[in-house]
């Protein structure tokens, strides 16, 4: 169940930094540092969730269904 609710997190938290980034390349200020930092928080979360599910597989928190 934790999980389920860190991975959901992540997710979210994914989504916001994306639309964040979105919200700041339609801005006209020309701020591009911002945007960088957006879209780094993102790659960095992206990666860590794969991570996170790689690892859960690994030690059998997250179980595979459906492969014999």
């Amino acid at each position: 169940m934790l999980t389920k609710i860190i991975v959901s997190a992540l997710l979210v938290l994914i989504l916001v930094s994306l639309f964040s980034a979105l919200a700041l390349l339609f801005r006209k200020d020309g701020r591009s540092s911002s945007l960088v930092k957006a879209l780094t928080i993102r790659v960095t979360l992206s990666v860590s969730l794969f991570a996170l599910l790689l690892l859960g597989f690994y030690f059998g928190l997250i179980p595979q269904h459906g492969i014999r």
